[in-house]
């Protein structure tokens, strides 16, 4: 987990002042860890790209590995959040997979900088980032839950599990169509409507949960205002 260390202050302030310090420092990290990857890319390099002293990226972060962590869990917590509340809605199993999958795929086709790419490093399977896996696995196993109702059997079976780790890479196509293309919203209503497809839906019942969610969307922003 990421913890305060001492460090000076910033070499200089934030002129656009949208960005925290920390904020600063890890859209920078993760523009570098994409276009040059992480082993090349140095607490130095990160901190000269934000424009302070390397101990005041100390002061935010231990070190590249925690930046890496919060990273990851930046583009997953939002999607678990999503998932832990469609769990306790009142929605129709289809309708909730369909808002789960729109959700998820709408936050990783927006994330800075394609970070989804990062989980292919193979340092994210080194024991310092089991935070992330273990909330990508309770993001895959909400899918397993959702789309064993959709389907009409047991997520704790051999089916189920299969079935959630189809559902959630599903998803994540998204991060390799960002590759060469910006997804948009019909890309995301497409992999929504595979995701119900691969439970076994039925058209009628795709065409139901894409109008549900799209009514929970409408009814969210009445009360938010956005």
């Amino acid at each position: 987990m990421t913890r305060p260390r001492p460090g000076r202050p910033r070499h200089a302030p934030d002129e656009g002042g949208s960005l925290s310090p920390r904020d600063q420092i890890l859209e920078a990290a993760a523009a570098l860890f994409v276009d040059q990857g992480f082993s090349a890319t140095s607490t130095r390099a990160i901190a000269d790209r934000v424009g302070i002293r390397q101990a005041s990226l100390y002061y935010h972060f231990a070190g590249k590995d925690d930046i890496l962590l919060e990273l990851l869990r930046t583009s997953v917590r939002p999607s678990l959040e999503t998932a832990r509340a469609l769990e306790d809605a009142e929605l129709p199993p289809p309708a909730a997979l369909y808002a789960l999958a729109m959700a998820d795929a709408h936050t990783l086709a927006t994330a800075p900088h394609n970070i989804g790419m990062l989980y292919l490093l193979p340092e994210v399977q080194l024991e310092r980032y089991d935070l992330f896996r273990e909330d990508r696995v309770e993001l895959q196993e909400t899918y397993a839950r959702l789309g064993a109702r959709v389907a009409g059997d047991d997520p704790a079976s051999a089916a189920g599990a299969r079935r959630g780790e189809m559902l959630i890479q599903l998803v994540e196509v998204v991060i390799h169509q960002r590759r060469t293309r910006v997804p948009d919203a019909a890309d995301c209503h497409a992999i929504a409507e595979a995701c119900l497809r691969v439970c076994g839906a039925d058209e009628p019942t795709i065409t139901a949960a894409r109008a549900a969610t799209a009514d929970r969307r409408r009814a969210a922003r009445s009360i938010t205002g956005f």
